[in-house]
């Protein structure tokens, strides 16, 4: 489900001075000169979708994270800088990183979470992902956690994610262990990733959310359906416990 962007580039020299940040370096690199416009685009738009996701409850005051690929060969990502509101992203709150989580461009650095976006892209070939932080995700991934995720069949919003066309789907939803050390976290993400390839997003238990997509609008319908969906199964066994997830 990756994207690959097939077009000419012509490498120029990038120098990165080191900020003090924790993931800043100062090194020379190679980038394509046609990749600021695609930031500068990406930016934009990831903007926009943090904003909404904002106005849905799904990512108050600092928590998420939002990621696109500008490039796969070599990976540089447009992510949100670290500490910002939400609510009030613009193009100016993301920074371009490589596959190492080093920032090439902007002046922000990355959440330690960063790494988690890298795994992601490297394993799928994503062309976008998002981590959001509802009460939903947190609630369902805390309540499912010692089954190490929760199936959720029967609705027919499961047909909005990529590739299941019948509500009899069964969609599997992982959930890992919270951690401080993402390095570990994000080697245990790229294993999950490998050995379940049908799936289209994990939680991280009494985290939040992460899905990705093919493109940034196909992340962003993965988060709406996800969302909804854990909603639903919250809301449902509330009002009447079920041994399975479906309705």
């Amino acid at each position: 489900m990756g994207a690959v962007f097939m077009r000419e580039w012509r490498p120029i020299e990038v120098l990165v001075l080191d900020s003090g940040a924790e993931n800043s370096t100062r090194r020379t690199g190679v980038a394509d000169s046609g990749d600021f416009e695609r930031f500068t685009a990406l930016a934009a738009e990831l903007a926009a979708i943090g904003r909404k996701f904002y106005e849905r409850g799904w990512g108050f005051g600092t928590s998420g994270n939002f990621s696109a690929a500008i490039s796969h060969e070599p990976m540089r990502l447009a992510i949100t800088s670290t500490g910002l509101d939400k609510g009030a992203l613009d193009a100016s709150s993301f920074i371009e990183i490589d596959e190492n989580a080093h920032v090439v461009r902007g002046s922000g650095k990355p959440s330690a979470e960063a790494l988690l976006h890298v795994a992601i892209v490297r394993e799928l070939g994503a062309g976008a992902v998002l981590h959001t932080h509802s009460v939903w995700s947190t609630v369902l991934s805390g309540a499912h956690a010692a089954r190490g995720g929760v199936e959720i069949h029967g609705y027919e919003m499961l047909k909005g994610l990529e590739g299941v066309r019948t509500h009899e789907h069964r969609e599997w939803l992982p959930i890992l262990k919270n951690s401080q050390d993402i390095a570990e976290l994000s080697g245990f993400v790229a294993k999950l990733l490998r050995e379940n390839r049908g799936v289209h997003g994990f939680l991280l238990r009494e985290h939040g959310l992460y899905t990705w997509g093919a493109t940034l609008q196909e992340a962003k319908r993965h988060v709406e359906i996800f969302e909804f969906l854990m909603e639903v199964v919250v809301r449902a066994s509330a009002i009447q416990p079920r041994a399975e997830t479906g309705g």
